[in-house]
């Protein structure tokens, strides 16, 4: 063990839903009521240190691991171009409590795709689609909301990591190369199991509602050096 630059640093492809219509403090939601608090949505990359959130996992849980950077896209889609891309969730086993109860159609019909600049050449890491996250949108609002707790206009929730079911369909490094067990081959002839220097990760995402067809905005970032204090 010791102090110093992670070296499994990840990215986790997410999507952050922004608040437009805030609810009182008190005001429970229910996962209906949640979503129309909504203003819209926007492509999130929650960069992860997994190095440093194992060893604070026990018994802190996610802190310097998670707490140096998270970008955003830099344009928000708003809720009113997705009236399109509501379809039926994963199946819940066991069925949810009370106040998550939620009907169909309560998923978002959404391609994700990541990709990984390096070298002078682009790698599509992973392909998948919003409609695989288990925890509907509503029902984290409405979660986030039961004790009472309000949202405020401009409040950013993020979804979590959004994987499918299927290989090359995962959010994360972490993800795809098992844990760093495995490598990732990379389109400039090198081989990943965590990012690296230099590294550029694009988040992308298309929408396909009815006879419209879009890409989101983009979200990016590139890994710069660590800077140490000696």
């Amino acid at each position: 063990m010791r102090f110093g630059p992670s070296e499994r640093l990840d990215f986790e492809l997410e999507v952050g839903f922004v608040v437009g219509v805030p609810s009182e403090p008190g005001t429970t939601l229910t996962p209906a009521d949640a979503v129309r608090h909504l203003f819209g949505l926007v492509l999130l990359d929650d960069w992860s240190a997994r190095d440093i959130q194992a060893w604070e996992y026990q018994p802190l849980g996610p802190y310097l691991g998670k707490s140096f950077a998270t970008s955003i896209a830099a344009w928000v889609t708003p809720m009113a171009a997705l009236d399109g891309c509501w379809v039926d969730g994963p199946a819940q086993e066991p069925a949810p409590l009370p106040h998550l109860a939620i009907g169909e159609p309560s998923g978002l019909d959404i391609d994700l795709d990541v990709t990984l600049r390096a070298g002078g050449t682009e790698t599509v890491l992973t392909r998948t689609n919003l409609r695989h996250l288990y925890w509907r949108i509503g029902q984290q609002l409405a979660h986030a909301t039961s004790n009472g707790a309000g949202l405020r206009r401009g409040d950013i929730f993020a979804t979590g990591t959004v994987s499918g079911t299927t290989p090359g369909s995962e959010g994360s490094l972490m993800e795809l190369s098992w844990g760093g067990t495995r490598s990732v081959p990379i389109a400039d002839g090198t081989e990943r199991r965590f990012l690296a220097d230099g590294d550029e990760v694009v988040l992308g995402g298309r929408v396909r509602a009815g006879d419209a067809s879009f890409r989101l905005p983009s979200c990016r970032g590139t890994v710069m050096g660590a800077r140490t204090v000696t």
